[in-house]
């Protein structure tokens, strides 16, 4: 049977965050031929639904108010289940980020509908779509499947891969809402981030541990990061020895990230950190000692100062770029 399946489509500093596109694809899979419907909440967002049909939706459905320029559990609870009153659908997609990590245990609750999170794969579409999720930090995974009731999953950001852009037709339309009684207004935001490409949804990342030594020593892989289009992470004790800001720490008390390629220098290999990158699809790991732990899970190995080979890495790269 075909469900009627909706989106949350994120948007970040105004753009469509790529993490909806991967929800489409999976609300595609999931809708076993039924239709996607991508929500878009905001102060300004309609412009940003036509990119959403041509990834995929059949429909995009918007809810603009002052109240939602900045995210809050309030304002976007209020204002996604206005669009599941209306709609009435029979499965919700989130990204797994920190909105839908936020958003999606609270209209779980408002429906009494099960929650499957952090799905990395999906088997099978439809009424017998298998959900795959890590477990144990990456260490084994389960398999879910949802018997009754509506389809409620969030998933991992990079492990879906989105479906081909192409003109497509569908309808944008509006729903007015009344956001009240909010408990908490966002009045402004202060980024403490680097600028740059998002770390959660990077494609390349160059991390760097306690072996980077200074603040300066993350200089040589920021400029490998920016050669390759990449972002730049690091290690709980890089953030701890305050070389860079906690925003970049990658680990089970970190981001959990799955970018196609991993690069790690001056990573021992703690298994909080492997437990937020070791499904990077390849991994290469920088260490001065041969019996670092970072080795066991890498596809390839470079036993050297980190001072030394990231800058030839670089220069090698830019050679061929």
């Amino acid at each position: 049977m075909s469900k009627k399946v909706l989106v949350l489509a994120e948007t970040r500093e105004g753009a469509l965050r790529n993490v909806s596109f991967e929800a489409i694809a999976a609300a595609k899979q999931i809708s076993g031929g039924g239709e996607v419907v991508a929500v878009l909440l905001g102060d300004s967002v309609s412009e940003f639904g036509a990119e959403l049909v041509n990834c995929g939706a059949d429909r995009v459905i918007t809810v603009e108010h002052p109240h939602l320029k900045s995210y809050t559990s309030d304002g976007y609870g209020q204002a996604f289940m206005a669009v599941i009153e209306q709609e009435n659908p029979e499965g919700i997609v989130f990204g797994h980020t920190a909105v839908g990590k936020d958003l999606s245990p609270k209209i779980a609750s408002k429906l009494q509908a099960g929650l499957i999170s952090d799905v990395t794969t999906i088997e099978g579409e439809g009424e017998d779509a298998v959900f795959v999720r890590p477990i144990y930090s990456g260490k084994a995974f389960e398999k879910k499947t949802i018997k009754e009731g509506i389809t409620f999953v969030t998933v991992r950001p990079n492990n879906i891969a989105p479906l081909p852009r192409e003109e497509r037709s569908g309808e944008v339309s509006s729903l007015v809402v009344d956001i009240t009684n909010l408990r908490t207004i966002i009045s402004n935001v202060v980024r403490k981030s680097a600028e740059g490409v998002d770390l959660s949804e990077a494609k390349v990342i160059v991390a760097g541990g306690r072996g980077v030594k200074s603040a300066d020593g993350f200089a040589p892989l920021q400029e490998l990061a920016n050669l390759l289009g990449g972002a730049v992470g690091a290690s709980r004790g890089a953030c701890d020895a305050d070389y860079v800001d906690y925003s970049l720490q990658i680990g089970q008390t970190g981001k959990v990230v799955t970018p196609d390629l991993y690069i790690a220098a001056g990573i021992s290999g703690a298994i909080q950190h492997l437990a937020g990158m070791s499904n990077s699809k390849v991994i290469v790991a920088i260490n001065k000692d041969p019996e670092a732990n970072i080795f066991k899970v890498a596809d390839y190995g470079i036993v050297g100062d980190l001072f030394e080979v990231v800058p030839m890495l670089t220069e090698e790269f830019r050679k061929v770029m």
